[in-house]
Order: C-alpha cells, then structure tokens, then sequence
C-alpha cells in the first residue's frame, strides 16, 4: 500500500492515566486509596486519530484548538514532527484524568469547558488552505466545540475529497458526509428506533442514511462486529477480538484504520476488516491504546490466515522492501501429517516468510482422481496456515502454481526432492530453487490405504 496523506480535524485532548496499586480503604471516607506507582499522558480524542494514523506510518496533518494552557503546550510539544494546524482558544484544554488500580478504571476526572469556539471563519478558511495536500479527511467529533454545525457544513460541502466522520451527538451537522461511524447507542439516540436485533438495526441504519444523505453507513455493534450500509445493501462484518481490557479509544483506531485503509487503496470491505482488526488490538490493552500494522497483521493471520493473490502481492512487496526473503511452496496438503510439518518447517528456515499454495478442490481432483481430496479446500488451506511454520496460504485453481509464482514473485521456490532431476514449475521464474527431503513412508497415500484396510 502506498503511504496515504490524510487529515484529521477535531477536539484534542490530553489523556492523562494514574496507575497505581489498591490494599486498603480510607479511613476518612468508604472510598479506595490508590497508591500512585506511575503516571502517563497521551493525545487524546481526535488526537489520538492521530497516534494511531502515526502508528500506521500515514503522513499526517492535524486541524485542532488548544488552551492558553499547560495541558495545550503539551500537546504542542507532541505533535512536532506533523502538520499542526492548531488554534489557540482562550478555554482550557480538555484533560481526562483516569485512575487505574489492578488494570481496573476506578474513576475519571475531567477538566474542559464545553463551548463553541469563537473562530469559526478562520479555521474554515485554514481547512480550505491545506485539504488540497491531502488525500482524506477524518472528522473526530467529542462534542467540546470544535466541529459546530457551521465548520463541520463547511468542511464538507467544499472539501474536494472523502470526509469520513466519527460523530457524538449532533448527527445532522455532518449531513451528506461520505461516511458516517456512530455506535449502535449514538444511531438508536439519533434515529429514535431501539437497536435491538437485525430487523430494527436494518431500519435505523437505512432511515439515518437516507436522512442524512450519507454515501456510506457504518454503526458499531461492539461485541457483534459492524453492519455496513451501501446503497441498498447491508454487510455484517464479525467481531475478531479475543480479549477486552479497556475500550477507552476504540473508536478512533477504527477511525484512523478505516480512513487509512481506503486512502491506500483497499475496498471499503477490506478497510473495514481491517479496521475491525485494529480494534481487536486495542481492546486487548489497557488505557488509550494505538495498533501498529505489525500487529494487527499478526492478529489478522490468527483469525484468517488464507489471503488472496492481492493481498500476498503487497505482503511481498513491502517484505521485500525491508529485506526479508519470501518462500514459497504448494501442493495438496489433503490430510496433513508428520511430513507435511517437517517439510514446510524446512522451507520456512530457507527465508524469513513462507508462502504456501494450496491446490483447489477442482484442482486436486485432476491431479490425485475422483475420490480426492478427502478434506475440502478451505479446511486444507486453514490448517496449514495455522501451522507455526507458516505465514501465509492462498488457495489456486490451476494444475501447477506457475501464474502463482509468476504474480508473487517469490525469492525462492521450495519442492520435494522427488523432483530431482525433473523440471520444476516456475523454476524460472524465482532466484533459488530448493529440494528437501520427504519423510520416509508420511503420505496422503499411504494414510488412506490404511484407513481402507482397516
């Protein structure tokens, strides 16, 4: 992908996280006595947009306002290095002070002051002034008065890109915005309709589109994933996270993943499974948490490690780009076994990813007769790459994975040392072409003459 510009407008804020350890309560009050171990502060709100957009390595701008304050010096200090736009309010900064004890929020402590700013021609004029350098725009809405109805209309009616907008409360001041991404909750309040099963989330998503002339709708149902409206028709995308510590933040890496996702050219399906798969990251730690592509890649190949030939083609780009010698190799894999491990653990020492091909259904029926394979396709193909050998499985339909290879172009080409002295497939298409060794007597054959005569 390449590395998209994107700019984000919104209420920044300073969160501030107290960690501490609780053994005993106050003698004064009923109340816990938190003693103070460390103390962290982060951007916050739009701000943290921004962490995580960093985080994926995009090339930031960033339109904010910030007090005549402490807190907004801080956050002066912490966005040198990126385009700040910022403008100073005479309001304080907005700082949210959490106490944490045991990886548990005891209480939060906030410090802001809620009204409108008092400069809303000059921010409009400066969003007019540099959107051109920019290839999206995100609008990270926290209700504390940057994004009045009158800068948010402006913003979107001369912005000459995408807007997608995270909203709190007043949705109609982003009417006909690319995208919208409320949670289930914020699309109930602002449609009136209780979301409380498929049928009645159907009809807010379809009503709050339609009112606010949106391109594209997208609610957050939390533990049940996303619903995605376009034009006519709804997709439901499944939760992928395993573990929930804190949800502090979620909605702005989903945000900053979606935005960062179309803007470096994946579909609006695959922005959204990616950014489904940064929230999963976030939500497994604790506090204002950001996810890095190293992770969620990681947390991605856990959930689904079989990806198509364009996914793989930038998996193979950008490895080569930092060095990293890519593998590959193919076959059936139809029951897997010992030397099907060996084998593949063997090829993965030869480079640093590995790369399997698995033949198709279809495929293997021309190749092994009628009667193969045993297992279907998906379950070949999803064992193997969850093997810890393995980075990445794709499935193909052709006999031989020669246009495989050809578009993967791999550094080396790995097969069986029953291919000594023959020609192997898309030899010549690779740097280096490797033979290992079989284990004596582990085959697919061989199981299943077996299992016939037992």
């Amino acid at each position: 992908m390449r590395k998209p510009k994107i700019l984000v407008v919104g209420d920044v804020m300073v969160d501030n996280y107290i960690f501490g350890k609780c053994e005993r309560i106050s003698p004064e009050a009923p109340v816990q006595v938190v003693e103070v171990e460390k103390e962290e502060k982060v951007l916050g709100g739009a701000g943290n947009v921004v962490r995580n957009l960093l985080a994926f390595d995009a090339e930031v701008g960033f339109l904010s306002v910030v007090g005549d304050d402490e807190a907004g010096e801080w956050i002066k200090k912490k966005l040198k290095g990126i385009n700040s736009y910022l403008f100073t309010s005479n309001r304080p900064t907005t700082k949210k002070s959490r106490i944490i004890a045991s990886h548990q929020q005891i209480i939060r402590i906030d410090k802001e002051e809620k009204k409108r700013i008092e400069f809303e021609e000059e921010f409009i004029e400066r969003f007019k002034e540099v959107v051109g350098e920019y290839d999206l725009v995100l609008l990270s809405d926290y209700d504390k008065g940057v994004l009045t109805p009158k800068v948010s209309q402006e913003i979107i009616k001369t912005s000459p890109i995408k807007v997608f907008v995270d909203p709190k409360r007043d949705f109609f001041k982003f009417k006909g915005a690319t995208l919208l991404k409320p949670n289930k909750k914020e699309a109930s309040l602002a449609t009136q309709i209780e979301i409380k099963d498929r049928e009645s989330l159907i009809k807010a998503g379809k009503k709050l589109k339609e009112e606010l002339n949106l391109q594209t709708l997208i609610i957050t149902l939390s533990e049940e994933g996303m619903a995605v409206f376009e034009e006519d028709e709804v997709t439901f995308i499944p939760t992928v996270a395993k573990e929930v510590f804190d949800v502090t933040g979620a909605g702005d890496t989903v945000l900053a993943a979606l935005g960062y996702g179309v803007a470096s050219g994946k579909d609006l399906i695959e922005a959204v499974k990616f950014a489904n798969t940064a929230a999963g990251v976030v939500v497994g730690k604790v506090g204002t948490a950001v996810a890095t592509l190293e992770e969620i890649e990681k947390y991605f190949k856990e959930q689904e490690p079989i990806k198509s030939v364009k996914e793989l083609k930038r998996i193979v780009s950008k490895a080569k780009k930092e060095g990293k010698r890519v593998v590959f190799t193919n076959g059936c894999f139809d029951i897997l076994h010992l030397g099907h491990i060996k084998y593949l653990q063997k090829a993965k020492e030869l480079g640093d990813i590995l790369i399997v091909g698995v033949n198709s259904d279809e495929s293997v029926k021309r190749l092994k007769g009628k009667e193969r394979p045993i297992n279907p396709q998906y379950d070949r193909a999803y064992l193997v790459g969850n093997l810890k050998a393995v980075d990445y499985v794709t499935i193909f339909e052709e006999d031989t994975p020669y246009n495989l290879i050809k578009e993967l172009k791999p550094d080396i080409l790995v097969k069986g040392k029953d291919y000594e002295g023959k020609e192997v497939v898309g030899s010549d298409l690779v740097k280096e072409t490797y033979l290992i060794e079989f284990v004596k007597g582990k085959s697919t054959t061989s199981i299943i003459e077996r299992i016939k005569g037992c």
